[in-house]
């Protein structure tokens, strides 16, 4: 059973960072590509950065440059690290797992930018 738990959400002033962390267990990063996606209040759920399962990364257009994606394989962590965060980038970020045959989702953790 794959479980996702996300933390490291919260509300800061735009043009702050914060650092994103997604527990991962019963997911291997060598089987698994990992992602993050958010969803602003009434908007879709939509794509941040992924990680595949040899390393390769990928980021939307909207974050390219100041998101950062990484992955602890001992600890069975993936980050997000955010920069020069914008009022936009208010959403409940998820994680996300894509294994072989399953998707899995985490809860979520809300960060919030404030102009």
């Amino acid at each position: 059973q794959v479980q996702l738990v996300e933390s490291g959400g919260g509300s800061v002033q735009a043009g702050g960072s914060l650092k994103l962390s997604c527990a991962a267990s019963g997911a291997t990063f060598s089987r698994c590509g990992m992602g993050w996606y958010r969803q602003a209040p009434g908007k879709e759920r939509e794509f941040v950065s992924i990680v595949s399962v040899i390393g390769t990364t990928g980021y939307a257009d909207s974050v390219e440059g100041r998101f950062t994606v990484s992955q602890d394989n001992a600890k069975n962590t993936l980050y997000l690290e955010m920069n020069n965060l914008k009022t936009e980038d208010t959403a409940v970020y998820y994680c996300a797992a894509h294994c072989p045959g399953s998707s899995y989702w985490g809860q979520g953790t809300q960060v919030t930018v404030s102009s």
